[in-house]
């Protein structure tokens, strides 16, 4: 039997067709306006012929049967991932928002897929808690990495939450943001000028190394006033503490955040001191500001103000280098939007937030149900643990058109890879400033740039980036 599904520029999302025994198939794709970015790919199965659009360089699973992602969806649990998922978590997002979209998994907590779930969670803060302590207790015991993550603004609630955010905000206003922009401009020119001379030196470049990680570590050593011959040890303290957040941890992953939340917090000591002797101006120096206070305002102790020190720090770093990272590397994925942004920089900044919503840094979020409530039709009691998962959110197709196509003209593009609400990312206009410009000047500079190698991702759930990316400069 052989269907043709319709013709190159009508074909549309999603089609299920069946083999007449009872066996399922489904064949995802949709056409964009110029009918760019897809390839015909033929499906021949149990005596079924379809012809399927598929998104160019292969980042749609595509098709795949009914009782495969119902079997994906049931046997999904976040404690025990296989290692194909840190791959392509998305085909898993796919099958739980199709089949199980608020999700129990076998501890008790669920699992949200749907843009609408995730969302409301997030707008409501009275209902959905985002106080981690009875959640780490278990988790860390009395160690460094509990006294920092019940300590930081992200895991807290109003007043500590309202109090920090406020004193962080005043020093990265919209506008402090943009005076920046010279400061970030020099430095990334200066990148992609050292970059270069490396591979003219016959060196291997490593667009994570020398690229990504270097921006966000520069800013924020710069906006707490770290000494540019003490940022050395920031990365590695930001990946062990973050790291340490995973679902499910090793031992050894324990130990190297403990120890990383404890050096840390030995150097803090000692810049806040010579900070409080010394301070700088508090309308771009956060540091001096969080020591400071707001006028005539409450004051935060020493230990949420160290604490609140490596939040800053850590937010700032890994979030953005995956920005950075995944943005090189999915144009790569996607040559015709590669090659369209070279040709109209001026999509910089919807192309920014097109990465951003699909390979969003943050993938998993967390919260607490304080009281009887219902999320997607499902009834939860007090104290209820909520992953509410970012990734798959902005791939859902009931809030984004062809979600799993990169588009980097997507208008509008909602999406929640900074979260909603009351907890929306504090630093999210610097990120996107250091994403728009780290990207738009590299392409720039680089319009020919290929990968050198297969990308090395970071085995995290949590955290969706690179470890290191092989790549060859070229104009």
């Amino acid at each position: 039997m052989l269907v043709l599904l319709g013709s190159i520029s009508t074909f549309s999302s999603p089609w299920r067709g069946n083999n007449g025994s009872g066996d399922r198939l489904v064949c995802c794709g949709k056409t964009a306006a110029d009918g760019t970015g897809y390839r015909l790919q033929t499906h021949v199965w149990r005596g079924f012929t379809a012809y399927c659009r598929l998104p160019e360089a292969g980042n749609d699973s595509g098709w795949q049967s009914m009782s495969g992602a119902r079997e994906l969806a049931a046997g999904f649990d976040i404690q025990k991932l296989t290692a194909d998922f840190y791959d392509d978590p998305f085909r898993y997002y796919r099958a739980l928002r199709e089949h199980d979209p608020v999700k129990r998994l076998p501890d008790g907590s669920y699992f949200l897929t749907r843009y609408a779930d995730v969302l409301a969670v997030y707008k409501d803060i009275k209902t959905f808690s985002s106080d981690k302590k009875a959640e780490f207790k278990p988790k860390y015991g009395d160690s460094p990495l509990y006294a920092h993550h019940t300590g930081s603004l992200v895991f807290n609630d109003p007043p500590l939450h309202t109090r920090v955010r406020r004193l962080i905000m005043g020093a990265i206003t919209q506008r402090a943001v943009a005076d920046m922009a010279p400061g970030l401009i020099t430095l990334v020119d200066g990148l992609l000028d050292a970059m270069a001379r490396k591979q003219a030196a016959g060196s291997q470049i490593d667009l994570i190394e020398d690229f990504a990680s270097a921006i966000p570590i520069e800013i924020i050593g710069n906006l707490l006033g770290v000494p540019r011959a003490e940022r050395g040890s920031l990365r590695g303290w930001s990946l062990a503490i973050l790291g340490a957040l995973e679902p499910a941890l090793s031992p050894e992953q324990l130990r190297r955040g403990n120890d990383a939340v404890r050096d840390f917090l030995a150097y803090l000591e000692g810049l806040v001191a010579e900070r409080t002797t010394h301070p700088l101006d508090p309308d771009h120096d956060v540091l001096t500001r969080l020591i400071a206070g707001e006028a005539g305002g409450e004051k935060l102790s020493h230990t949420e103000l160290l604490q609140n020190c490596i939040f800053i720090l850590n937010a700032g770093h890994e979030t953005t280098t995956n920005l950075i990272g995944n943005g090189l590397v999915v144009l790569t994925q996607w040559p015709r939007e590669k090659a369209r942004l070279a040709a109209e920089p001026a999509l910089i900044k919807t192309a920014v937030e097109e990465v951003l919503r699909f390979e969003s840094s943050n993938q998993l979020g967390n919260r607490i149900s304080t009281c009887d409530t219902v999320v997607g039709g499902v009834a939860m009691g007090p104290g209820t643990r909520i992953h509410v998962c970012i990734g798959g959110a902005n791939r859902d197709p009931a809030q984004f058109a062809d979600p799993d196509r990169f588009d980097i003209t997507r208008t509008p593009n909602r999406h929640l890879a900074f979260a909603s609400g009351p907890h929306q990312c504090v630093g999210n206009h610097l990120a996107r400033l250091e994403g728009e410009t780290a990207i738009g000047r590299f392409l720039a500079r680089f319009p020919g740039y290929r990968l050198a190698g297969a990308p090395v991702r970071g085995g995290r759930a949590r955290f969706r980036g690179f470890l290191g990316v092989p790549a060859r400069l070229s104009p």
